[in-house]
């Protein structure tokens, strides 16, 4: 697996986590216009004190829209789907927001006519599959689900997807430094924009929010932005999307570690066979490249 891959990889693992704190912060009173306002504000605020630190590198104007809205497509899935767990189980929120697997690979096909290779769809299938079993949702009978949280997870699916393809295509001249603070800055401001009412009206800013605040901004806001800046325009937006799908298996994990929450032996099952498919895609992936790579070699040296 090569290092954007990992990278991708990483940034979805730190995300995987988050679902987990964010209940806890609930507990505390919080609520997610705050939680994830915060989150955005300092992680931008973090990444610009990077960027003003290191050598100026300036981002062009025409560029600058592309990067707002890739952070606006982020900031807004986040909030929404931390108000879906509000309304329904997080495992099955998590279900539901994995559909951006197919989703980043249907905007590709359709808006930028890429179709997906039979790979890609084959991966894709089998992730949906094990998706099911670790998230517990084909164990369960008679669940009754809260139809306005699904609409609002459904709908942070559908913005993560776009966020995915958006983040894979635009800014690749851009240093990952530039791209991570802007694409933050739109995040929040999207964000800002959404919940400014509330934000006004139930705040509860202080010491104890900026604490949830830097913990959640690093593995939500600074980390992963990075990570994904770097590594989803060298692998692009199918790959990336089904690689992000760790997101899952990493928060049943942190769910049973954290919470408490207990996981079935077919919870198990499809973790593992969500992990073995991207390992798998990528293993085909690398081996092709290689192939490629010797037999363009050895055209060079037949001429």
């Amino acid at each position: 697996m090569n290092k954007y891959a990992l990278m991708v990889l990483g940034g979805a693992m730190s995300f995987g986590i988050l679902t987990s704190f964010v209940k806890l912060a609930y507990n505390r009173g919080f609520n997610a216009a705050e939680i994830s306002f915060i989150q955005a504000f300092l992680g931008a605020v973090v990444l610009w004190v990077i960027v003003c630190l290191s050598k100026r590198n300036p981002v062009k104007r025409i560029e600058l829209p592309k990067l707002l809205f890739t952070g606006a497509a982020i900031g807004i899935s986040t909030f929404l789907y931390y108000v879906s767990v509000k309304y329904i189980p997080a495992s099955v929120a998590i279900v539901i927001l994995m559909q951006f697997t197919w989703l980043s690979l249907l905007i590709e096909w359709v808006i930028f006519k890429k179709q997906p290779t039979v790979l890609e769809i084959t991966i894709t299938i089998i992730i949906l599959l094990g998706t099911m079993f670790a998230s517990g949702l084909a164990t369960q009978q008679d669940v009754t689900l809260s139809i306005l949280g699904v609409l609002y997870v459904s709908a942070a699916s559908l913005i993560y997807a776009v966020y995915i393809v958006a983040n894979s295509r635009f800014g690749k001249q851009i240093s990952w430094k530039n791209k991570s603070a802007w694409v933050m800055t739109g995040s929040a401001i999207s964000i800002l924009l959404l919940n400014f009412a509330t934000l006004v009206s139930d705040n509860h800013f202080g010491m104890e929010l900026l604490g949830w605040g830097f913990f959640l901004a690093f593995f939500g806001t600074i980390l992963p932005p990075v990570l994904f800046a770097i590594g989803m325009p060298k692998i692009g937006a199918p790959t990336s999307g089904l690689l992000m799908t760790v997101e899952l298996p990493v928060a049943i994990l942190a769910a049973h570690l954290i919470l408490g929450e207990n996981i079935s032996i077919k919870q198990l099952i499809g973790i593992t066979v969500m992990l073995s498919a991207i390992i798998w895609m990528n293993f085909v992936k690398q081996n092709r490249l290689k192939n490629n790579l010797q037999n363009s070699s050895s055209s060079d040296q037949a001429v």
